[in-house]
């Protein structure tokens, strides 16, 4: 059977706030644009910041070792905090609502939902699923795509069609209990990075956005995105 596939959403931290906000989450933390990544700009993101997003290019290097890490965490294994909220990406081109979708599963205690708010009811129904019991039910949760489709072409490019490869995937990075997590619907399991607390995540979080930088010197599509509390 074929996956299902959705529109790809836009880096785009406007788009990615309507998107959760018609999803019922309030206001009062939104999504913004990290302009660069010295401690001059790093300063101007309003804090605190619960959530970066960041989205790379899939290069034959970065497949490389994803497959290497995978490999030897499964030989060594980590102390994952059963706490983190991890779904599994089986829908082509949702890595950007799967990245919103660990961002505020993992903040709903920082986060403000409407009472009927359809993310916060999709993160209670799931709550006590597999990661691939979750992406099962996200594929026939309506509200989730129909406002992912929406948001999807609500960005300032022309959104690519549906069987257009896209070579850009988005991952979350979260603070859960002290640990800063990497959480990519694509691996196998969440990788845990290094000790963070809520004053040093996005600087902490910039750090290992760096070592992907690195991996591909010769790249210069990466976006970060912060979720920060509304400073307005």
């Amino acid at each position: 059977m074929d996956c299902p596939r959705w529109l790809p959403l836009e880096s785009n931290p406007e788009v990615m706030t309507k998107f959760v906000n018609c999803l019922g989450m309030r206001p009062t933390w939104q999504f913004g644009d990290v302009y660069g990544l010295d401690p001059e700009l790093l300063s101007m993101v309003p804090r605190p910041v619960c959530a970066v997003l960041l989205l790379f290019p899939v290069t034959e290097k970065y497949e490389a070792f994803k497959q290497e890490e995978e490999e030897k965490l499964k030989d060594q294994g980590q102390e994952v905090s059963p706490d983190v909220y991890f779904i599994k990406q089986t829908i082509g081109n949702a890595c950007g609502t799967i990245g919103l979708i660990h961002a505020v599963g993992n903040n709903q205690a920082h986060l403000e939902f409407e009472p009927d708010s359809p993310l916060k009811k999709f993160l209670e129904q799931t709550s006590k699923m597999t990661p691939e019991e979750r992406a099962a039910f996200l594929e026939k949760d309506e509200s989730i795509r129909v406002t992912h489709e929406s948001s999807a072409q609500e960005g300032q490019t022309e959104a690519p069609s549906l069987d257009e490869k896209v070579n850009l995937h988005f991952i979350a990075f979260v603070n859960v209990g002290g640990q800063l997590y990497e959480l990519d619907g694509r691996k196998p399991f969440p990788i845990v990075h290094r000790k963070t607390s809520e004053d040093t995540f996005l600087e902490d979080a910039v750090e290992v956005c760096k070592i992907f930088m690195a991996r591909d010197p010769q790249e210069v599509r990466f976006t970060i995105i912060a979720l920060s509390k509304d400073s307005y």
